[in-house]
């Protein structure tokens, strides 16, 4: 299990205390041993197995939000960097499509600022580029998104202006955001996790 990057203190009392370290923890062993440091101290980031075994890390903050992406390569233990999203991004959501790419989706400025917008952006790791994508109907940070059984992603809740109930759907196919129902309790910072059965 990799662990890296993080907060180690209340920054705001603090100063900017964001880590750029990382960890490796082997259940066989029960042990933790380092292994490269990040080139940017970052917490609020996503961190995303690729299908060629490498960890994509994108955005997250310091003082503010960044658009720096890395590369994780086990083989190596070091990083690098790769192509920058356009839109800097914190408490954003990241999920590894079926086809190998990756969505990231809305995200916003720490302490509870607003969102930079509804935007979403594909990652390509052959190409190591991003591309613009259909943005979310509603900004929002803090939320969940889980990749579907059928190959779709669901958003839920976050924040923007308070907790949301609402809840939208990316499809892959077209690029595009629909609305998905509502949730009984507006809700951020929380969990989603696909059952068996396909229900979230």
């Amino acid at each position: 299990v990799l662990v890296v990057g993080g907060e180690t203190n209340n920054q705001i009392i603090l100063g900017n205390n964001s880590l750029a370290s990382a960890e490796l923890y082997d259940p066989a062993t029960g042990r933790w041993t380092a292994t490269g440091a990040l080139k940017y101290g970052r917490y609020q980031h996503t961190a995303t197995l690729l299908q060629n075994g490498k960890v994509l890390v994108a955005g997250g903050t310091g003082y503010s939000p960044t658009t720096t992406v890395e590369l994780y390569d086990p083989a190596s233990g070091t990083w690098t960097t790769t192509g920058a999203m356009s839109t800097a991004r914190a408490q954003h959501t990241a999920t590894l499509l079926p086809d190998g790419r990756v969505l990231t989706a809305g995200g916003g400025s720490t302490f509870g600022l607003p969102p930079p917008g509804p935007s979403a952006e594909l990652y390509d790791p052959v190409t190591g580029t991003w591309a613009g994508t259909g943005g979310l109907g509603t900004n929002r940070f803090a939320h969940t998104a889980t990749l579907l059984p059928n190959g779709k992603v669901l958003a839920i809740g976050g924040y923007n202006s308070g907790a949301l109930t609402s809840t939208e759907l990316f499809d892959p196919s077209t690029g595009t955001w629909t609305t998905s129902g509502t949730l009984a309790k507006a809700r951020q910072l929380h969990t989603a996790t696909v059952l068996p059965n396909g229900k979230v």
